[in-house]
């Protein structure tokens, strides 16, 4: 076991790494899945259109073939357009950055219609009685929509989180120095496999365990009013 500690701290290190792109991915799965949500209550035929096949797309194709596609096609489109530009260097993505924005593009597909779900959910009646108050589209939007549309969302948001955070695993594939790479190399090195793997199951289980916390923490704070 003394091999098996001494790559631990570097292990750790990987640990942050993960967690950083993680969340780098939420909020790019964020901002991606409002967008289509919203282009799919539009009404407007492209844009409904546009947002369904995104959807339909991603949820599709396996997670990893879209991670390796990203990566390697997004080196392609960013130099050929270097080259049309007129210039003769090459461009090279991070890992990092080409995971952070395919895992958070791919998510962005399953936040989309927890997003659309969680506002169809508000009652159409009260946004209606907050412009007959007087109230603007901003004020209707962030008192009376918004909040709501919080507490509606949490669970799917919750649960997209988590697959999320789990699926950071794959980065290794992309040559992320993040905790799977490096506890396959120190496996490989030591020929303990089982020790290395069990140890990231448990760093991923407490992640995971944290996160359902907090979680909680904010269903518990939206829903204040709203429950006996």
């Amino acid at each position: 076991m003394g091999e098996f500690w001494s790559y631990t701290p570097s292990i750790l290190a990987g640990t942050w790494i993960n967690v950083a792109c993680g969340l780098t991915a939420l909020v790019v799965s964020i901002i991606v899945g409002m967008a289509a949500a919203l282009a799919k209550l539009s009404g407007r035929p492209v844009l409904v259109g546009l947002a369904s096949g995104y959807t339909t797309i991603v949820r599709g194709i396996p997670d990893l073939v879209l991670l390796l596609l990203a990566y390697y096609g997004g080196q392609i489109v960013v130099n050929a357009i270097v080259e049309a530009l007129g210039s003769d260097e090459y461009y090279e993505i991070s890992p990092f950055t080409a995971g952070a924005l395919a895992i958070g593009f791919i998510y962005g597909a399953y936040m989309t219609e927890t997003f659309r779900g969680a506002i169809l959910a508000v009652p159409r009646g009260q946004l209606e009685a907050g412009y007959a108050y007087g109230m603007t589209a901003s004020q209707v939007t962030g008192r009376i929509l918004l909040p709501q549309m919080i507490r509606h969302a949490l669970p799917g948001f919750g649960n997209n989180w988590l697959v999320l955070i789990k699926a950071t695993a794959l980065l290794s594939a992309i040559q992320l120095e993040d905790m799977v790479r490096k506890a396959r190399l120190a496996a490989g090195s030591t020929h303990e496999p089982f020790n290395f793997y069990l140890f990231l199951a448990i760093i991923y289980l407490v992640i995971t365990a944290v996160s359902t916390w907090l979680l909680e923490l904010a269903r518990r704070r939206y829903s204040v009013g709203t429950q006996r």
